[in-house]
């Protein structure tokens, strides 16, 4: 494919940069991820160092580091399923809880072929300190089924769904452990999980969050993690210069974060030049429309790369289109070592989990990307996940301004609370973040006589 005018002026005007070409030789070479593949850490990996860091500075005897580290409690159970075409599928589930010192567990679960026991072990501690980061009277969890969700239909996505209720029921409970949509599982999901467990306990719209509305689900559950990512980049770009409605940025993973995440950000008046999915990436200088990219891919079943009007790219070079803001939103580990000193980008606000490595964060900070950290800037669907569980208590209904301008306030105080600590003790927000949220499931541990 040829270069497009911006990247032969980059390489013009740098020449000391490997080319891409070059990179994907050395890449292969050493065995390591393609520039805009995930990197060989794992989720589990990358949380564990940014914990590690966090219980240090904060002085933890290695004893509370193991109890505050491992989970709690690890469910692993079998799901066989009878397949449309009449073969028998056996996929794994997991339901894992981590840390319930602060309220009931609470985490997304996801259908994903690469779902794995690390993986959950690593997202559910990363609930633990991102609930608690924001505030809000949970705990973390995180579930999982191994199963390749998007070469299956309804049907039999239902059939997994209600056998993996089946077999955790028994550790779940609107005041023990709260499920919610996570990659691959939306609202019809939860309905399903709500459904079957209500079969053994009656009708409990509590036992999980990001319900269909008909179902007594929120109002703006849907949207919530995309706009809490835009109301952190809103708190921020003041401190960076930036004026939201002259921003240009750029999404990595156009599924339910990324696109409500671009859609506001447009509603704001910034400019989205670049943009990805599992199907490919495109990209325009003159900006690409965010309401008009997701009626064609989500309502007029057309690929991102068929959108009129964008220049189709190769998925691995969405990460050096220069822009303001990058927005990953796809999996974990996407931005590495071996792929972040191409970035040219001034914020990083991570809507994915882990998208961004160790080693690839301190490349970046060393460019002074400014970076807000996934355990901020995704918290707004566990956010408003509280809302409808209190909603769901009370058999009550917020309207939706209601709710966003809950989020909105919970999103800017912990934005402000991190934020301060950083500058306090001169750390970046990511690890500021981490102490905070690592302080308050401690002191809720030991005044429960826990630990």
């Amino acid at each position: 494919m040829a270069e497009t005018e911006t990247e032969v002026k980059r390489q013009e005007t740098d020449r000391s940069q490997p080319t891409l070409e070059a990179e994907r030789e050395e890449a292969a070479a050493k065995g390591q991820p393609k520039p805009g593949q995930r990197a060989e850490v794992t989720n589990l990996e990358i949380v564990q160092h940014y914990f590690d860091k966090a219980a240090d500075h904060l002085g933890l005897a290695e004893d509370l580091k193991t109890v505050f580290w491992t989970p709690y409690r690890e469910v692993t159970v079998q799901i066989p399923v009878r397949l449309n075409d009449g073969k028998m599928a056996v996929y794994t589930g997991y339901r894992i809880q981590h840390n319930g010192a602060r309220g009931p567990y609470k985490g997304g679960i996801r259908f994903h072929p690469e779902v794995d026991i690390d993986e959950v072990r690593a997202l559910a501690s990363l609930m633990t300190w991102k609930t608690a980061v924001v505030n809000i009277p949970f705990g973390g969890a995180k579930g999982g089924v191994n199963c390749p969700a998007d070469d299956l239909d309804s049907s039999e996505q239902q059939r997994i769904a209600r056998s993996f209720m089946d077999k955790i029921e028994k550790v779940l409970g609107p005041t023990r452990d709260i499920p919610a949509p996570d990659v691959n599982t939306n609202a019809q999901t939860m309905a399903w999980f709500m459904d079957e467990y209500g079969k053994l306990h009656g009708h409990t719209p509590a036992i999980c969050t990001g319900k269909p509305i008909e179902l007594e689900g929120s109002y703006g559950r849907e949207a919530a993690t995309g706009r809490g990512c835009v109301y952190t980049f809103r708190e921020a770009a003041p401190h960076l210069g930036l004026s939201p409605a002259d921003t240009t940025f750029a999404v990595q993973g156009y599924g339910n974060v990324g696109s409500w995440a671009a859609r506001i950000m447009q509603q704001l008046g910034a400019t989205m030049v670049a943009v990805s999915d599992a199907h490919g990436a495109i990209r325009s200088d003159a900006g690409i429309d965010a309401n008009a990219l997701y009626d064609h891919i989500f309502k007029d079943g057309g690929t991102i790369t068929e959108f009129p009007g964008a220049e189709p790219i190769d998925a691995e070079d969405l990460i050096a289109v220069p822009c303001d803001v990058f927005i990953p939103a796809a999996l974990g580990g996407m931005i590495h070592e071996h792929n972040a000193d191409r970035m040219q980008c001034k914020v990083i606000v991570e809507g994915a989990n882990s998208p961004t490595t160790p080693a690839a964060d301190e490349i970046l900070r060393g460019k002074d990307v400014y970076i807000i950290p996934d355990v901020i800037a995704n918290a707004g669907g566990v956010v408003v996940s509280y809302f409808e569980w209190v909603q769901n208590l009370q058999h009550f209904r917020w309207d939706e301004r209601e709710v966003n301008d809950k989020l909105g306030n919970i999103m800017r105080r912990a934005f402000r609370e991190v934020s301060g600590r950083a500058k306090e003790e001169k750390l970046d927000l990511r690890e500021a973040a981490y102490l905070v949220g690592i302080e308050r499931v401690v002191q809720a541990s030991r005044t429960r006589g826990y630990v």
